[in-house]
């Protein structure tokens, strides 16, 4: 029986098109949303029905969650599935859905607020027993008095450090501080940024973890008290703070440390009574200690690796246990299997600092073999705007082991075409076959110490300038000339040519 009757998806792109097709699977109808740009796009199309929201800057459509809830409303639904970014973990649009008589399919809107401030999160995971980086957040009130405090505190933190925002994230507001005096240009420029990313110029110092990896784990509540763990992701592959290759199992944890590391991904759940789909995110420090980094109170991207080692589909999972079904297992039951691996499919041009691509996708051709996996947002026709996050695409590849998973998304990602639009493509060749990565060897700053100025090879030339040169080449050598041995007078003939259209010419 489905949990649920008509589901609205707050969101577009692939993460949209993923919960659509759950849904459907399920027999639960879905209505979409869509701005103007996206009045063709993929979920809109795939969709039962869908709404148009507005313009196409979020501020004014996927932002709008009184549109949002109204269309849920008017359109019968009963259930609202937010997917990740936009209103995901926006703690007031969850309590505005509750108290219209939905369901918010994510967690309490207690929970996004506790776990979405940074320093009373961190509060709450000390008092859980879950280990964080030193660091220090000003008490003052007053700009000038915190400036002093941090100033006070850095050196018992002890440089480098981080000044980080207390809001948001995606690496905005952060600077990296070598010495104590770079400091008050650091906190000036996080504030600045802060303010205007998230309209809070909160800041806080933490210790800088050197060459760590970054190491999350996937947490999954229900109604009923029960918290498991399904294991670990591996995402220390970024670009400008952001993921862009993940993997599961991490190549860096032993059983030993697994174990303590999804104990403490559980407790941190458990500490705030934590509902539906979650991530607890680690640094790895090289010697072995890690500190909890932030949780994230949705769904995330890279969700299909744990899916393909588990065997869990998260997404149904989440309807289910947001309509008050328990989890069907205890952490006991669950393990993993196999190795998974993902590359994020972005718009953008890696050569020229990432910057973000647009225009026609004139044709897209996904790769399809044994264990590949294409999550997309996007297919032949459609336009890439430079109003949304350039991810397009997400490829996952399942092997036997880490060795075969690392070829087999190698070979995948050469025979994934987009044209008409510049991808990350080539540069996650790049990586995917660096030695390095090839080995294991990973951390957040890998982009950066091993692909630093990397430059894609020059393009072969397009089919039509090889189809150009050869029939050149070939009427060079005399074609469609006239054989004396020809069997028949007719001039247009094709026996009557001596070109090569048969092996004797």
């Amino acid at each position: 029986m489905s949990p649920f009757r008509k589901v609205l998806i707050a969101n577009r792109g692939e993460i949209a098109v993923r919960v659509i097709r759950a849904c459907q699977e399920m027999g639960i109808a879905t209505v979409a949303l869509f701005a103007q740009a996206d009045a063709s796009a993929l979920h809109t199309t795939l969709a039962d029905e869908a709404v148009f929201l507005g313009p196409s800057p979020p501020p004014e459509s996927y932002l709008r969650a009184d549109r949002v809830l109204q269309a849920a409303l008017d359109r019968g639904c009963d259930a609202i599935h937010p997917g990740y970014g936009f209103l995901s973990e926006n703690a007031a649009f969850a309590a505005a859905t509750a108290a219209a008589g939905l369901t918010f399919i994510g967690p309490a809107p207690a929970a996004i607020r506790a776990m979405g401030d940074k320093i009373a999160s961190r509060r709450i995971m000390e008092a859980a027993g879950v280990p964080v980086t030193p660091g220090y957040h000003p008490q003052a009130a007053d700009r000038a008095a915190q400036e002093e405090e941090l100033l006070a505190a850095a050196a018992a933190i002890q440089f480098p450090l981080l000044v980080k925002a207390t809001a948001g994230g995606g690496g905005k507001g952060m600077r990296v501080v070598a010495a104590p005096d770079d400091l008050p240009a650091a906190i000036a420029s996080a504030r600045r940024e802060a303010e205007n990313a998230f309209g809070d110029p909160g800041i806080y110092l933490e210790k800088l973890i050197e060459q760590p990896r970054h190491v999350e784990f996937q947490v999954f509540g229900d109604h009923h008290g029960h918290i498991v763990h399904l294991f670990e992701r591996e995402c220390s592959i970024q670009r400008r703070y952001q993921k862009i290759i993940e993997e599961t199992p991490s190549p860096a944890l032993t059983p030993r440390l697994r174990a303590e590391m999804g104990a403490a991904a559980v407790a941190a759940a458990r500490a705030v009574q934590y509902t539906n789909a979650g991530t607890i995110e680690f640094l790895l420090a090289p010697d072995g200690r890690f500190y909890f980094l932030e949780m994230n109170t949705r769904l995330q991207v890279e969700h299909p690796i744990t899916e393909q080692v588990t065997g869990v589909d998260l997404v149904k999972l989440q309807l289910r246990v947001a309509a008050g079904e328990p989890l069907p297992w205890s952490q006991a039951d669950l393990s993993q299997r196999r190795h998974a691996i993902e590359a994020r499919i972005y718009a953008e041009d890696p050569a020229q600092g990432f910057l973000p691509a647009t225009g026609r996708v004139l044709r897209a051709v996904e790769p399809v073999g044994p264990g590949v996996r294409v999550d997309a947002g996007i297919t032949t026709g459609d336009e890439v705007s430079i109003y949304y996050d350039p991810m397009i695409a997400k490829l996952i590849c399942v092997g036997e082991d880490r060795a075969d998973a690392v070829r087999k998304l190698d070979w995948a990602l050469s025979h994934y075409i987009i044209l008409g639009v510049a991808t990350n493509i080539p540069f996650l060749r790049a990586v995917v076959q660096h030695p390095a990565f090839v080995a294991g060897d990973l951390s957040t700053d890998f982009i950066a110490r091993r692909l630093a100025g990397w430059s894609p090879q020059p393009a072969p030339p397009p089919d039509e300038a090889l189809i150009a040169a050869a029939l050149a080449d070939l009427l060079g050598d005399g074609a469609a000339t006239a054989a004396p041995s020809s069997p028949t007078h007719d001039p247009f003939s094709p026996w009557h040519a001596a070109d090569s259209f048969r092996v004797g010419g």
